[in-house]
């Protein structure tokens, strides 16, 4: 990678990622290594069911001791434009002392479709959360590397989407990164030639450690994916359990993977994405106790 792409990422979009909250959601007086974030995501199942409203999000994540905020476009699908309701989530985010962080955006067509049209139609598509997002405060949102073709293919399409997405990006200084999803998007080697291929310095990664699974018979190993993709990460999306290569589903190991994330100079918001069903709550307590430890474990080495 370029070292002046290298060099912009880490002073434009982690600097974002890494702005203090106005306080610390745990006790240490330690080095803060990395913050705490929640992905919406987490929740689906109770918006979804109408028990939560998109509304609600960022109380309910304060309420939990988190104050870094990753919506998902699907709870205000018809939203993107209208500022009145931008504003009352902006409102809600900073009534509680919480940083809008980023967008996770799906249903907006494929950004590698083999039908160039199609493809510009989709990266059009995403316009609206670009500049919902910037309304936000967001540093980025989040799209799919989803393609048709072989290996090569998929990578030269998705490429392409995403280059022509980053310009506007750019225009809004917003990044535009692709999280490991399903499809070569799992593949770690694929999705960081895809970034490479995109050669924009907005475009990045969020790598989620659990979404190593290309298909149904084709996993990677998360901790490999993982270190390919940091390289280029603005977030990180933390699943307590990870894949190997033989379809083989662990429960993670905290402090290894950690330890990758920060080696590669990472130090902003590690965004909780779990929530089982009957005990999304609990689940996600679980995930940050386990967030808090390993930072503590490593903390303590740099004293």
């Amino acid at each position: 990678m370029r070292t002046s792409r290298r060099s912009f990422l880490k002073t434009s979009a982690l600097a974002a990622a890494a702005l203090p909250l106005s306080t610390r959601v745990w006790g240490s007086p330690r080095k803060e290594l990395f913050k705490i974030s929640l992905a919406q995501w987490s929740l689906y199942r109770s918006i979804f069911a109408g028990k939560i409203d998109n509304l609600d999000f960022a109380s309910i994540a304060a309420e939990n001791g988190i104050l870094g905020l990753e919506y998902v476009n699907q709870f205000f699908m018809e939203k993107a434009e209208d500022t009145d309701y931008l504003n009352e989530m902006k409102k809600r985010a900073e009534d509680v002392g919480a940083t809008s962080i980023l967008i996770m955006c799906d249903r907006e067509g494929n950004l590698g479709d083999p039908d160039a049209k199609l493809r510009r139609e989709s990266v059009e598509r995403h316009f609206k959360w670009v500049t919902a997002a910037k309304h936000l405060g967001c540093h980025s949102i989040r799209v799919n590397g989803y393609s048709e073709g072989s290996y090569d293919e998929q990578m030269k399409l998705v490429a392409d989407g995403l280059h022509q997405l980053c310009e506007f990006g750019d225009e809004h200084g917003l990044h535009v990164i692709i999280e490991n999803h399903g499809g070569y998007s799992s593949n770690g080697k694929w999705l960081a030639g895809t970034i490479e291929m995109a050669d924009h310095p907005r475009a990045g990664t969020l790598p989620d450690f659990g979404n190593f699974r290309v298909d149904r018979e084709t996993t990677y190993d998360s901790y490999r994916g993982v270190e390919e993709l940091m390289p280029y990460a603005t977030g990180v999306s933390v699943k307590p359990n990870v894949y190997d290569d033989d379809g083989n589903s662990s429960p993670l190991d905290y402090e290894r993977m950690m330890r990758i994330v920060l080696a590669a100079g990472y130090n902003g918001y590690c965004g909780i994405e779990h929530g089982p069903e009957d005990r999304e709550i609990e689940g996600i307590l679980e995930v940050k106790a386990a967030l808090e430890a390993v930072h503590e474990t490593l903390a303590a080495e740099m004293e």
